[in-house]
């Protein structure tokens, strides 16, 4: 079984990456020193069809169990579903020895982990990642629901005690959710590790049928950048911040277009082309954007903006980016594939470079 271990000031802890390994969880729990005295499983209405019979039939005879189902999708991650959950734990009686497991994609393990962090000031819960996407998500700590003028700005950060990483329950997965994780795991070769990159480029031109030899290496080489990141920033202070590579614009894509109405890495995919275009005016360079571009456009991409969305509107959302500093924006850039800083950026050229992208 492959793994990673992540550590940070906070905690240390690992991530399990194996076909089939999901039918392990019951004895990596059971070797716990410290024994969960209730688990409340938390999963979505499309997950919850698939494996949560196989969760709770491993633990049902060992632990008593609580569940609860969200439904599917970004709107989700709500002051709604959030209180209901409190309400569900306090109803049933968890105390701060239960513990969360949060079954599901990045949405699931967002406002699980959100749960966990602040149910009686935080209790403990371990991350099942179903979905490609929640493989950067599920792993650092950050947890978060959103409010309706931006995405994840109501969060906290708050270590899983471990990541079970089963990339079987990945073949369920429809393609645009494939094309949503993978732009997180390009996102970490651009930023710090061109060889990575590379590699994902000679290695992934096609979604269908990806080897699951493949798809172990691609998961592991990808959370180990995470891993590093995160161990040396874990509050984003810092080099964190690196990580929000097409985040800035392609958030604020989610929020005008409504969530859930793109996925996640689809809008961080032209994010990134953005912050690649941006980059080159700013800093004088030959960024290889084209070549990027037919790559995404081969996995099925889109590489334009739509044509719904207004250049104003956009820069508005931006300016509530939580890197933003005295009202000024500031994003992650790109002076070569590998090499990353965060930079205050003009409004004007933002916008310019809007409004001419919506145009193409």
């Amino acid at each position: 079984m492959r793994k990673v271990a992540v550590q940070t000031e906070s905690k240390s802890y690992d991530v399990w990456i194996e076909a089939g390994c999901l039918h392990k969880l019951l004895p990596m729990l059971k070797s716990w020193k410290k024994q969960p005295t209730s688990i409340f499983i938390i999963t979505d209405s499309t997950v919850a069809e698939l494996y949560l019979d196989r969760v709770k039939n491993q633990l049902k005879d060992h632990y008593p169990l609580v569940e609860a189902v969200v439904p599917a999708g970004e709107a989700s991650k709500s002051f709604v579903e959030f209180e209901q959950l409190l309400t569900v734990a306090l109803e049933n009686g968890l105390d701060r020895d239960s513990m969360i497991i949060a079954l599901g994609g990045g949405v699931v393990g967002d406002i699980a982990g959100f749960v966990a962090a602040t149910y009686m000031r935080g209790i403990r819960f371990v991350q099942i990642p179903t979905t490609l996407l929640a493989h950067d998500s599920s792993v650092g700590g950050k947890v978060a629901i959103n409010h309706r003028l931006g995405k994840n700005m109501i969060g906290a950060f708050h270590q899983p005690e471990m990541v079970i990483y089963d990339p079987e329950l990945l073949v369920s997965l429809p393609e645009q959710e494939w094309r949503s994780g993978f732009a997180e795991a390009f996102k970490h070769g651009l930023i710090q590790v061109p060889e990575f990159y590379q590699w994902l480029q000679e290695k992934i031109d096609s979604f269908v049928d990806l080897d699951v030899s493949l798809l172990e290496q691609l998961l592991e080489r990808s959370i180990a950048v995470k891993a590093e990141i995160v161990a040396e920033d874990e509050k984003e202070a810092g080099v964190r911040a690196h990580l929000n590579l097409g985040h800035t614009l392609g958030h604020a894509i989610e929020t005008q277009l409504g969530y859930g109405k793109m996925t996640h890495g689809e809008a961080v995919a032209l994010g990134i082309i953005f912050a690649m275009r941006l980059s080159e005016q700013l800093y004088q360079v030959k960024l290889p954007i084209n070549e990027f571009k037919q790559w995404l456009r081969q996995l099925g991409y889109d590489t334009n903006l739509p044509k719904t969305l207004q250049a104003e509107s956009l820069l508005a959302t931006m300016k509530k980016d939580k890197k933003v500093n005295a009202g000024i924006i500031r994003m992650v850039l790109m002076k070569e594939v590998g090499s990353v800083q965060v930079e205050e950026v003009d409004e004007k050229e933002i916008l310019t470079l809007i409004e001419k992208m919506l145009g193409e």
